[in-house]
């Protein structure tokens, strides 16, 4: 059973939406991101690096006290507005044709401790605790954490209902992506969404785990400080995008390794023959279409890898994943490769053109091998989940990317 309530939000003035809306930090390069700052100065960008302001790097402490005072001077310069009722907050994003329509809405720690807010992915506790730290310094929660529920007909109907209405934001940004955002304040309406997602058994976190999980540590902190605690304070509670599961979209990592670990190519071949039935491939680009069913590009040559499913056991959500055998059959055992997240031979790409990309570096000496994948199920992340496992990092590539500065959740 679900728990969710709407909030008061903070959130900009209409005639500024588009300019405020910005773009996660890592989702600009360098020269992107400094053109922004330097000739949009409504940009969300300029609270989360205000070290712009005065030409220098600056973290830490003094980061996060500089945001938060950056944060002030939004709401002082009235770029910012405060709600005076509690709502939620519909948002569909539209790109390339598809269409994903979720909602901003608080979520509760304590469904993240009862596991009724699952997650798939492990996190870092440094991590966690520095995030803790930014949260509780600057006061407010601003990039949503992506949660996927399952499909419910009423639900879909409300929120269908809804968008014929009049919008709060109808913008479009540089990247042709357009946003549109349409305020659920009527009681009767909020009553009824709270309702059905008491029926709605979990939630599962799609992006932002150490977000989540940030929000639940500051929370723990700030409940034993507080002789009066009772429940209901904003930091029990973390600001979440709520989106069906069947508005997802997930794409795939590739996996490209630096060297063969001292093996020549044909040495590779065979002890690669060991776990796959090989075929070369001699019509171009090549991309898998099947579960356990990989690319491989090698020395100018695109392989077709057909798992032998008698030397590899599944028997669990995580053996299933292509990315677990992957790792398992080849980059493990063969190529050396033991911690995914910080071995500096491998590297992962994503996007339409990956496929593209993992050849060029190759071909450019950059890298010697790569894999392509197909891309993992919500139905497999939520396997897991379940289960209470982990998948391995960079399995899933997760769409929609959430703008930030659209709505604050104050702590």
């Amino acid at each position: 059973m679900a728990f969710i309530k709407p909030f008061r939000a903070i959130r900009p003035k209409k005639d500024k939406v588009a300019f405020v809306a910005s773009k996660s930090y890592e989702g600009y390069d360098q020269g992107e991101r400094n053109a922004v700052l330097e000739y949009n100065p409504f940009s969300f960008l300029h609270i989360i690096n205000p070290g712009y302001k005065f030409h220098k790097n600056i973290s830490g402490k003094e980061r996060f006290q500089l945001v938060h005072n950056r944060y002030l001077e939004f709401l002082e310069d009235d770029i910012f507005v405060k709600e005076s009722k509690p709502s939620l907050y519909l948002y569909q994003i539209q790109n390339n044709g598809h269409k994903s329509l979720g909602f901003f809405c608080a979520t509760s720690v304590e469904d993240y401790e009862n596991d009724i807010i699952r997650k798939h992915e492990d996190t870092l506790l440094d991590r966690e605790v520095l995030f803790a730290d930014y949260l509780k310094t600057v006061g407010f929660n601003a990039e949503p954490v992506l949660m996927a529920y399952k499909d419910h007909p009423r639900l879909s109907q409300i929120l269908s209902d809804r968008v014929q209405h009049e919008t709060l934001y109808d913008f479009t940004t540089t990247d042709k992506v357009r946003h549109q955002i349409w305020k659920i304040e009527e009681s009767h309406v909020l009553d009824e969404i709270q309702s059905i997602f008491k029926t709605i058994k979990a939630l599962y976190i799609a992006d932002g785990h150490h977000r989540s999980a940030s929000s639940y540590l500051l929370s723990k902190e700030l409940k034993k400080q507080n002789e009066r605690h009772t429940g209901k304070e904003p930091y029990n509670f973390f600001m979440s995008y709520l989106i069906p599961e069947s508005e997802i979209k997930i794409y795939e990592f590739n996996r490209l390794v630096k060297d063969l670990n001292g093996l020549t190519k044909e040495a590779f071949l065979i002890q690669l023959d060991t776990y796959y039935r090989i075929e070369e491939k001699e019509d171009g680009m090549y991309k898998p279409e099947n579960k356990h069913h990989f690319s491989m590009y090698l020395d100018g040559q695109f392989y077709a890898l057909y798992l032998r499913k008698k030397v590899y056991q599944i028997d669990s959500p995580l053996a299933a994943l292509d990315t677990q055998i992957l790792y398992k059959t080849i980059l493990e055992p063969i190529l050396g490769i033991h911690d995914l997240r910080n071995d500096k031979r491998i590297a992962y790409g994503h996007g339409k053109y990956n496929v593209l990309k993992m050849k060029n570096t190759i071909d450019n000496g950059e890298f010697a091998v790569g894999f392509s994948l197909v891309p993992i199920t919500i139905q497999e992340i939520k396997a897991v989940a379940d289960a209470g496992l982990v998948m391995p990092p960079k399995s899933t590539y997760i769409e929609p990317k959430l703008r930030s500065g659209l709505t604050i959740y104050e702590l």
